[in-house]
């Protein structure tokens, strides 16, 4: 008999025992394939049915629920579950297909419990490399046949309580399942909560998540330390460390680390996001009648939707974008971070660099990592404000927007892919950007050792939250497509160059701004670009400050106070209360 991941010494039950237990109301198809801890105790079970194979653990009370097929660990508690069984051979969610991003399956990919934000974004959103894709691939369905099992297992200390149907499910160490309507061929990782009326078939759900207020999960991967609650609905989604669903739906999305959405009638679908939030009503749609439901749009890191936004796919914006209105027209802004992208006259127009500008951009730079109480940390998350990513991506959004004016110095509005930019906002964008490039180049150089890494001058991507050179990637996907490395040392790969990030962005900013001076800097040269970096980060700082003292402002005081007469009265409800 197997029993999982549960490590018990068992035995079989005596006769005196059975006897009790009968008069406790249990019965067992077969007493035989119930093995029980050396210290088990009759009075442990009341009201129990057991059918085929059962193991239960030291200290476990199991009472009014039906098990069958279940290694149940030890100190566990199990009460009135109407069933609990495995009734075949399972990989408890391991090898189940998830269509994320594209709608009609073009970049599916097969789930497995340690699946992490950045082996989910090579197998999902590099499919122009197709042998690295199906390697990848064959490896994760070699994992989930070789732990298919036919034992269920619920983990030490877990407590599994007024639940209708778990079939074929793998409970881990410290689980809470309470009232949950229906749980079929999946995991639930190690002190997470899965609640009232959830239904979830075909999931995995990693540690310290929480799955609760009739939410549903078809299909789906629900990352550390994730919080889905308040009837959303995800299928076909993935979603990884620290995302928050409420109310609305999800389908066929790569939700990226702290991805957020809180607000009934908001539509996710067909798309990947990042350190996204979804304001009140936001929705996409992927479905042109002409080819179907094909199209997918990229929000990047830091994208915001205010309420009601709309954007029609294919569509990407580039990281910290705020976008507001309806957008129909397949707008490429990858490359134009911290802009603003307003509807206008039905018509996009595009504030590049605007968002530098607001408080709104740092406290949410701010605020993910104070945010981030997971104990595993599986994922990972460079938090840098100033990082080789963004800063390629300003570069390249000066010279796009040199090249525009230089085409027209006398237009009022110029066309930059299928959005409308005026000349005065492409005038301050182009100084936005330089001085947020004259910061990040500072503050790398100042936060790692230049000399730890040699630098090739490669593009940096943003790799669903961990930063890295293209020509690392691309050499980590050539050594997956021969076969040098399996899933385990993939990640352990990704966590060496994670511990090397100050270093390598470093070595990155010293070639950059070598090259921009067309010598190799000394180390005076360097002191002083990092001396002069602090300055202008001080100075921006005082941007952004000014643009929150606008918002906590005594203009802003309208409404407090409103039951007196004075407004020294309104004033201290309004301090008191902001």
């Amino acid at each position: 008999m197997e029993f999982g991941a549960c490590d018990m010494n068992l035995r079989m039950t005596t006769l005196e025992e059975r006897a009790v237990l009968a008069q406790r109301g249990c019965y067992a198809e077969e007493w035989t394939k119930v093995l029980v801890s050396d210290d088990f105790r009759p009075e442990q079970l009341r009201n129990v049915r057991f059918e085929g194979e059962v193991a239960i653990g030291s200290r476990t009370r199991i009472s009014d629920s039906t098990i069958a097929n279940y290694a149940i660990g030890n100190d566990c508690i199990i009460d009135d579950v109407l069933r609990m069984e495995c009734r075949k051979a399972t990989s408890f969610g391991e090898g189940v297909e998830v269509a994320a991003v594209n709608e009609n399956g073009g970049r599916t990919i097969a789930i497995y419990r340690e699946l992490t934000a950045q082996v989910a974004y090579l197998m999902t959103m590099m499919r122009n490399r197709p042998a690295m894709t199906a390697r990848l691939d064959a490896l994760v369905r070699e994992r989930a046949a070789n732990n298919r099992s036919t034992m269920g297992c619920v983990g030490n200390g877990s407590v599994v309580v007024g639940a209708r149907f778990i079939r074929e499910v793998r409970i881990e160490d410290s689980c809470v399942v309470e009232g949950v309507s229906h749980l079929e061929n999946g995991t639930v990782g190690r002190g997470s909560h899965i609640g009232i009326d959830v239904r979830a078939r075909d999931f995995i759900v990693d540690n310290d998540a929480r799955v609760e207020g009739a939410s549903s999960l078809v299909r789906s991967f629900v990352g550390e330390h994730c919080v889905i609650d308040n009837g959303f609905t995800a299928i076909d989604t993935l979603m990884f460390a620290n995302c928050h669903f409420e109310n609305g739906e999800a389908s066929a999305v790569f939700a990226g680390p702290f991805t957020v959405s809180h607000h009934k009638s908001s539509l996710l679908i067909a798309g990947i996001f990042s350190f996204f939030n979804a304001g009140s009503g936001t929705n996409q749609s992927n479905h042109l009648f002409k080819s179907g439901a094909v199209h997918q749009a990229v929000h990047q890191r830091g994208t915001k939707f205010g309420s009601s936004a709309y954007v029609m796919s294919p569509a990407i914006e580039g990281p910290y974008t705020v976008v507001l209105g309806r957008h129909t027209r397949h707008h490429d802004t990858q490359d134009m971070p911290y802009s603003y992208l307003i509807e206008e006259a039905g018509q996009s127009l595009l504030m590049p660099a605007l968002a530098l500008k607001s408080y709104g951009t740092v406290r949410d730079i701010e605020k993910w990592k104070s945010r981030d109480k997971r104990k595993l940390k599986r994922d990972n998350i460079c938090f840098e404000e100033f990082n080789p990513f963004i800063t390629g991506k300003m570069l390249r959004g000066v010279d796009a927007l040199t090249r525009l004016e230089e085409s027209d110095p006398e237009a009022k509005s110029y066309n930059y892919n299928r959005t409308t930019i005026r000349a005065a906002m492409l005038t301050r964008g182009i100084k936005l950007y330089n001085t947020a490039i004259a910061a990040s180049l500072g503050a790398m150089l100042e936060a790692g050792n230049y000399k730890g890494y040699d630098d090739d001058g490669s593009e940096w991507i943003d790799l669903a939250g961990q930063y890295l050179p293209l020509s690392v990637v691309e050499d980590i996907i050539a050594r997956i497509a021969a076969g040098e490395l399996s899933l385990e040392a993939l990640v352990a790969e990704l966590n060496a160059l994670m511990a090397r990030y100050n270093d390598m962005a470093a070595a990155y900013a010293y070639t950059l701004t070598s090259h921009l001076q067309g010598h190799l800097l000394s180390e005076e040269e360097v002191q002083s670009i990092i001396a002069s970096s602090r300055n202008i980060v001080e100075r921006m700082r005082e941007t952004t400050e000014a643009d929150r003292q606008r918002d906590a402002g005594l203009d802003m005081m309208v409404g407090y106070g409103y039951d007196f007469r004075d407004e020294e009265e309104h004033k201290n409800d309004f301090l008191n209360t902001r």
